[in-house]
């Protein structure tokens, strides 16, 4: 179980679309608000792997086409979302905004995510022998809890720098780009 562990680390604290935006949620809207785009994040790559272990995820992915078609929806959508980010207001961070990506939204982006369909074939294919596939569903949504707490905090984080509207722009910017950067990345390799 420690090396399936430890890639569940792996996978979760690297930088990813969701990473990107629970960073994003948390230095505008706080801690609180982003406690729901974690948790959605976190249940939906969970049960992205508990469907691919089942063979419901294999069985979408056989489906002529279908791989290239949620690539494309999700790279896609990740743009649409990184557009928003680039293009929203440039405001100190003090003033809230009322759109996040919540619960739903971070559960259904790990459905588009390339990263996540990756990982979850990868826990399946590589650790599955002698593991149940609950087991290591539930194990990999304990280990990425902390992780993305962790990309929540370093948001909060920057939240304190990020007194004016400039550097909010600034951010704001950078992580469109590298949203852009994730989503695409992975259509393309």
């Amino acid at each position: 179980m420690l090396p399936f562990m430890l890639f569940a680390f792996v996978a979760s604290i690297t930088p990813g679309p969701t990473n990107i935006l629970v960073l994003s949620n948390s230095a505008r809207f706080g801690w609180w608000a982003t406690v729901p785009s974690i948790l959605g994040a976190c249940l939906g790559a969970a049960v992205m792997v508990l469907l691919v272990g089942t063979g419901v995820g294999q069985s979408v992915l056989a489906i002529p086409g279908a791989q290239p078609v949620m690539a494309w929806v999700g790279t896609l959508w990740l743009s649409w979302l990184a557009w928003k980010i680039f293009s929203s207001p440039a405001r100190a961070i003090e003033q809230r905004d009322t759109a996040r990506l919540g619960f739903i939204g971070a559960a259904a982006l790990q459905v588009v995510n390339p990263k996540t369909w990756v990982m979850a074939l990868a826990v399946v294919s590589v650790f599955s022998q002698g593991n149940g596939i609950m087991m290591l569903a539930l194990v990999f949504f304990a280990v990425a809890l902390p992780c993305m707490a962790c990309w929540a905090l370093l948001g909060m984080g920057s939240a304190r720098w990020l007194t004016s509207p400039r550097r909010v722009q600034w951010m704001n910017r950078g992580l469109a780009i590298l949203l852009l950067l994730a989503a695409w990345v992975g259509v393309l390799l």
